[in-house]
């Protein structure tokens, strides 16, 4: 009997190019150091906006090193000055997304039982009207904290590049709609697994 993992490959090897990516490509490795709390990792997905990993784990450790054992409890997060979060090496912009996070949760659950009721596209709609989170950040948190198998990131960068790469006869010329529709259009035979193709995608170090 097949493991479930060979049972993903081989669904997503019926696609050719897929198939190919998959035998170039180390089996990608699944991280996950908030499985149980959406909350924190909501937190640092902000923190980690727009800036290097290496700072971005600085700063974080910086913020939660601001709270008792190291952990920014709501009411404690919303307690705390400007100036003091600033010494963190946090921006005044993502001081008040981290506020907003924290403010969403006093409000709406962020417990994994609550989300784990939901579709993919209802925990987009209910996380979306948090500030500093738009459904980009959402779906990291699908596919890297709740472990959603189908989830397709489509407004990610380097999947589109390396889609572009991978199936040049398709999206050749295309740009906008016309693209999107078509990287839908491909990504539809890996469902129900667009998450593991993701991933590979990621991993995929194309030969230019």
């Amino acid at each position: 009997m097949q493991s479930l993992d060979s049972a993903i490959l081989a669904h997503l090897s019926l696609d050719p190019t897929m198939a190919r990516l998959i035998a170039e490509t180390p089996n990608p490795k699944v991280f996950n150091d908030y499985a149980d709390d959406v909350y924190l990792a909501l937190l640092e997905s902000i923190v980690s906006q727009q800036i290097s990993v290496k700072a971005a784990d600085a700063i974080f450790a910086r913020f939660r090193a601001l709270f008792p054992d190291n952990y920014p409890q709501a009411d404690w997060l919303l307690q705390k000055t400007t100036e003091e979060l600033r010494s963190a090496g946090l921006s005044a912009q993502k001081i008040k997304y981290l506020q907003s996070v924290a403010e969403f949760s006093l409000v709406h659950s962020l417990s994994r039982t609550h989300l784990d009721t939901m579709t993919d596209e209802e925990i987009v709609q209910y996380l979306v009207p948090i500030k500093g989170v738009g459904r980009w950040t959402v779906e990291m948190l699908l596919m890297f904290v709740l472990d959603r198998p189908d989830v397709f990131p489509i407004d990610d960068l380097v999947i589109r590049q390396r889609m572009l790469l991978a199936y040049p006869e398709q999206t050749q010329g295309l740009t906008g709609r016309a693209l999107y529709k078509v990287l839908h259009e491909i990504a539809d035979s890996w469902r129900p697994y667009r998450t593991t193709a993701s991933r590979y995608l990621w991993r995929w170090k194309p030969t230019l």
